[in-house]
């Protein structure tokens, strides 16, 4: 049974990275909601003159406290906060100092690691349950794809206004990757939990 089921986690992990793959470099869901900087140059050169070497993630307009901030400071900032928030840009900024590689082989092998550990616990979950049906085993993995894309992106959207068509494609890239794990790990596992419950009984 487990080595079913791992085979079944592997598999279902590579058709995830295929379609993520493809959603990258054939469709145009992976570059939904993201745009380029007007004048890009100048804005660049802004940044690396004030930030530097420091990657990070960082908080525009941020709340001018110092790090050890008492808790009557940071209430303090808070009702000030509104004021800026209504006469500056607001936003997050990923920023990285000069250096860094574009697509690389590492990062390949990374998401597609990722994405069979997440194929692998899906369906280790599946085999646990006591579904047979084909489409009872397909939807049991795709609420899981959708309880995994609203985990992060939905709050996101929320907290930080990230774009409602980028949270969207998003969400539609990881639920339907879920999908395809679920499609095999059905294929896959077909016939195998009648055999369990049937030795059971």
């Amino acid at each position: 049974m487990m080595k079913r089921v791992r085979r079944a986690g592997v598999l279902g992990g590579i058709a995830m990275f295929a379609w993520s793959s493809i959603t990258h470099m054939v469709l145009p869901l992976g570059e939904i909601g993201i745009k380029e900087i007007p004048n890009e140059q100048a804005v660049l050169g802004a940044m690396q003159s004030q930030i530097g070497g420091s990657s990070g993630l960082y908080l525009f307009p941020g709340m001018g406290l110092p790090p050890d901030a008492t808790h009557a400071q940071k209430s303090a900032a808070m009702q000030q906060y509104e004021q800026k928030l209504a006469s500056h840009p607001s936003g997050l900024l990923l920023y990285h100092p000069p250096g860094a590689k574009g697509m690389s082989m590492g990062l390949l092998v990374t998401e597609l690691l990722t994405e069979l550990v997440e194929s692998l616990l899906v369906v280790v979950l599946l085999a646990e349950t006591r579904l047979t049906a084909f489409g009872g085993r397909v939807g049991f993995v795709a609420v899981a794809g959708v309880l995994s894309a609203t985990t992060t992106n939905f709050p996101y959207w929320n907290w930080y206004r990230f774009p409602t068509n980028y949270t969207i494609a998003y969400m539609v890239i990881e639920i339907v990757g879920f999908l395809c794990v679920g499609i095999v790990a059905a294929l896959t596992m077909r016939g195998q939990a009648a055999k369990s419950l049937a030795a059971t009984t």
